[in-house]
């Protein structure tokens, strides 16, 4: 029978290396959802183009989460690596490190991809912007479903986040 701490050890190291699979997946799932995101449509005869790459803030959004996928897929392998050898206090740390500024970097993307979704949705009249999302639908679904598999990145990176943190602490000086 195994003893406490070691398999308290081997619960939180799977519990790393799950939430980190699932960061991958759903900031993967967002970057390619709105990297495919276009639509056109012919409106009175007028032709209407909609694609995330006419927004800097759905661009910056792409960006964050393609970056994102990529750390923390080699936060993975660090993880996986470091397994052999024991994950120490300064090593969790780092990954503490890692893991707050990637969840910084998506949250700040998904949230300039959620303003600009708003305007889409619901424009502005007071400065004049009209809503797009009642006649590009297969945009602004795509574009919805891609913001929700961002903040579920947030959620999976939070939580990487503060577990990190609490095995950090334990760092003598």
């Amino acid at each position: 029978m195994e003893n406490s701490p070691l398999k308290t050890h081997k619960l939180v190291l799977g519990g790393q290396i799950c939430l980190r699979i699932m960061a991958i997946a759903a900031a993967l799932a967002a970057t390619l959802m709105i990297v495919t995101s276009n639509q056109i449509v012919v409106v009175y005869g007028m032709t209407f183009d909609a694609k995330y790459s006419y927004s800097p803030a759905f661009k910056f959004f792409a960006i964050a989460n393609a970056l994102a996928c990529g750390f923390t897929l080699l936060s993975l392998f660090f993880v996986l690596f470091f397994v052999r050898r024991g994950l120490t206090p300064s090593n969790y740390f780092l990954l503490f490190l890692h893991d707050l500024f990637m969840m910084s970097l998506v949250l700040s993307g998904v949230a300039a991809g959620t303003a600009i979704g708003y305007v889409g949705q619901y424009g502005n009249s007071h400065i004049g912007w009209f809503q797009i999302c009642d006649r590009m639908t297969n945009f602004c679904h795509k574009v919805t479903i891609s913001l929700l598999f961002s903040y579920v990145t947030v959620l999976f990176l939070l939580v990487l986040t503060i577990i990190s943190a609490g095995k950090s602490r334990q760092i003598s000086l």
